[in-house]
């Protein structure tokens, strides 16, 4: 299969509030006030939680579909660990990103909870949101 391309354009507004569009949708990511943002949206870290339980839900509808198996609905609980000394600057020996994400995950179908697992892990294995966590994507940035 061919290789396909996703864009985004984003531009800085007033304050911390970034604005992002993808597609036909506008995403504005913000601070929270005691960051000197307005929270007008997630921050872009909440952003990501927030990509990660999509594609979860999204590839678990593909494959349930494929599969054949009649997937009610997901519920998703998710939380990652982060040191703001890295991102702020203050400690340059300190990873700026997530240390660990943690996803829970309640499936809402006709499985066995080992049927329910093997579900999760073919979910993970196929999100490509989780694939780029796991396993790094080139960044290449350039000034325009």
């Amino acid at each position: 299969m061919a290789m396909k391309t996703t864009s985004a354009r984003g531009q800085m507004n007033a304050g911390m509030a970034i604005e992002v569009e993808c597609g036909n949708h506008r995403l504005i990511m913000d601070q929270p006030r005691n960051a000197a943002g307005q929270d007008l949206g997630p921050t872009p870290l909440e952003a990501i939680l927030a990509a990660v339980a999509g594609c979860f839900g999204t590839i678990g509808r593909f494959i349930a579909h494929q599969q054949k198996i009649e997937l009610r609905g997901m519920r998703f609980e998710i939380e990652a660990d982060y040191d703001p000394s890295g991102l702020l600057g203050r400690d340059p020996s300190m990873r700026p990103g997530f240390q660990e994400l943690r996803v829970k995950v309640e499936i809402d179908a006709d499985l066995d909870r080992a049927g329910k697992q093997a579900l999760l892990e073919l979910i993970e294995k196929r999100c490509p949101v989780a694939d780029n966590l796991t396993h790094g994507t080139r960044l290449v940035s350039m000034l325009l």
